[in-house]
């Protein structure tokens, strides 16, 4: 008898409780609480209900892990927040593997849908004062405005800042894979003082060795990091112009 009620408590807790999410799921229910990420073990769902399988268990290299991410993936690895002077080693791209459909499912299916969403605001008033499309989803736009606003306050910082591009839905060249232009989560700064490693190599060859690239200052990237957009010069395969909003890449306690 005295088994059979610890059982039956044992099972209570576990109902209660459900078994320890993986980090990144967790990772991924702090980024985008408007989407009310559950987990039971195997899936992963957004409150509209799209379904993904969190880790399908596949090793994956190069051009396969970029094309055929799961959402695990996405979180694989690391990405070194707020470290001055860092140089990203071979093939080290974290955040650069996207998984589209779940792009999709949170920003928009299409061009249509993720521009229902858009709204405009001004870049760096006193610096540039642009307008700059940018998604609502997420609150995207409150975090850009933030980076805006402190960024705004650096004159030394102007050059970088000008000619900024947000929303654009396209494909990236060599690939089959939406830009994250495509969404309106993000923004490439001045291509004058930016380095990007397909027009270095005069290539889109993954494998190719390249070395790396930069011009954008530090504190540029620190202010970025901080509302929750990640840098591509962090990617071995540098796009230092690009800042994509990817909250679940960052550590809390530094934003």
């Amino acid at each position: 008898m005295r088994f059979l009620c610890t059982l039956l408590l044992l099972l209570s807790y576990t109902a209660i409780f459900p078994q320890e999410y993986p980090d990144g799921v967790k990772k991924l229910i702090d980024a985008y609480p408007d989407f009310e990420i559950k987990y039971n073990g195997k899936y992963i769902t957004l409150k509209g209900g799209q379904q993904f399988v969190y880790d399908d268990k596949i090793i994956k290299s190069g051009e396969e892990l970029l094309n055929k991410p799961s959402i695990s993936d996405m979180l694989k690895q690391n990405y070194p927040q707020r470290s001055k002077g860092y140089i990203p080693s071979k093939n080290s791209d974290p955040g650069r593997v996207r998984n589209e459909e779940f792009m999709k499912a949170m920003y928009g299916k299409d061009s249509k849908e993720v521009q229902s969403n858009l709204v405009t605001i001004i870049w760096c008033p006193k610096l540039s004062g642009s307008k700059i499309r940018i998604t609502k989803v997420n609150n995207v736009h409150l975090q850009l405005q933030k980076v805006s606003e402190e960024l705004d306050k650096h004159p030394e910082l102007q050059k970088y800042l000008q000619g900024a591009t947000t929303f654009n839905w396209r494909i990236i060249k060599g690939t089959n894979r939406l830009s994250t232009h495509s969404f309106g989560t993000s923004i490439d700064l001045n291509v004058k003082y930016s380095n990007y490693w397909q027009w270095d190599c005069r290539c889109t060859d993954e494998s190719h060795d390249l070395k790396y690239k930069n011009q954008i200052p530090q504190l540029i990237v620190d202010i970025f990091e901080k509302y929750g957009f990640i840098w591509g010069g962090k990617w071995y395969h540098y796009d230092t112009m690009h800042f994509e909003y990817r909250p679940e890449l960052l550590s809390p306690g530094l934003l």
